[in-house]
């Protein structure tokens, strides 16, 4: 099982592919994979058939899963691209921070 350094909420930037250089909130991560899904990042067109009476089909836009290399936390404090660096304090607690200014993500 792959352990990813982004959780689910924080402001990433894609640093390669068709979006490069868009930013988005993830909305969700698939550690097993290794994947995360961006806010309006990585759009597929889907075509959706209705499943019953009250449900309407057609052309759906849906955001789809990308691998978590391809992108970059960006640091709240420094609003700046960065790398994660984990740090364990003397109580023991893990924390997320930022490889430029040294806040915590």
């Amino acid at each position: 099982m792959n352990a990813l350094k982004l959780k689910k909420g924080d402001t990433v930037q894609v640093i390669s592919g068709k979006d490069r250089g868009k930013k988005g909130k993830i909305l969700h991560t698939v550690p097993t994979d290794g994947k995360i899904v961006v806010e309006g990042i990585n759009m597929a067109t889907k075509h959706r058939k209705p499943r019953n009476a009250q449900q309407q089909g057609g052309i759906v836009k849906q955001e789809m899963p990308l691998h978590a290399s391809k992108v970059m936390v960006i640091c709240p404090k420094c609003h700046v691209p960065t790398r994660i660096a984990k740090k364990v304090a003397d109580s023991g607690e893990k924390t997320r921070n930022c490889k430029h200014c040294g806040a915590e993500i």
